[in-house]
């Protein structure tokens, strides 16, 4: 998801870099051309998403499976999130309301500026990570799973992609609130950093993070997982 969101977000806006920051115009004025098309594009993704989640949700559910697997059932939810939280942004951003007020810069910051996307696709990075460590000690070092991995650790594991993903959520609120505004009932928003050393490092840590050290993390582990299941055939 957090590709998916992060090409959403960056067509969806018009993006300038400066000293102080990306500067960015996150408008819900009216849709052209393919940038429309896009936008229905990803509003139909995330109604299939949500479609897709939800009946996954109901099925553990109902076959008594999500006591079994609790990260995985906290992986749909916070899939559905993202899925859903698409729907609403997208749908504001095709829908050209009018914005004014408080509500108006709220809905400016969170929705047209994917902070909701942010939010839950972060942490489904954040629990996919915790499923494959979990997937990976039971088929790699199942004697020890079997001894020492219990039901409360991985319970008290559960709250941590969502923690993840309401920080990730503060930061951008907090980067992107004082350059936000609503002019004309058009929302106009941008990240401000507060010196350029400040805007390098944001972009090093969250490009190394989510595209470097974690795309390193899944290839390693299921590359000895796929090894050590194509060994027993």
């Amino acid at each position: 998801m957090t590709q998916e969101q992060s090409t959403a977000s960056h067509l969806s806006v018009v993006m300038t870099t400066s000293i102080t920051g990306v500067n960015t115009v996150a408008s819900s004025s009216s849709l052209r051309g393919i940038e429309f098309y896009f936008h229905c594009a990803v509003l139909i993704t995330g109604v299939v998403g949500t479609a897709a989640n939800g009946l996954i949700l109901y099925a553990l559910v109902v076959s008594n499976q999500h006591k079994k697997h609790p990260l995985i059932v906290n992986q749909n939810i916070l899939d559905l999130c993202s899925s859903f939280a698409m729907i609403l942004s997208y749908i504001m951003q095709i829908s050209d309301v009018y914005l004014t007020g408080p509500f108006g810069q709220f809905v400016c910051i969170v929705l047209l500026a994917d902070v909701l996307i942010w939010f839950a696709g972060s942490g489904a990075v954040i629990n996919l990570a915790l499923v494959t460590i979990e997937r990976y000690l039971k088929v790699m070092h199942p004697t020890w799973s079997q001894n020492k991995l219990r039901k409360w650790m991985i319970y008290s594991a559960i709250p941590i992609p969502w923690m993840f993903g309401v920080m990730e959520a503060i930061v951008f609120v907090a980067l992107r609130y004082p350059g936000t505004t609503v002019t004309h009932g058009v929302c106009y928003t941008r990240i401000v950093f507060v010196s350029n050393a400040a805007r390098i490092i944001f972009i090093i840590w969250h490009h190394a993070f989510y595209y470097f050290i974690m795309i390193l993390f899944f290839t390693f582990c299921y590359a000895e997982l796929a090894l050590v299941h194509s060994s027993r055939w």
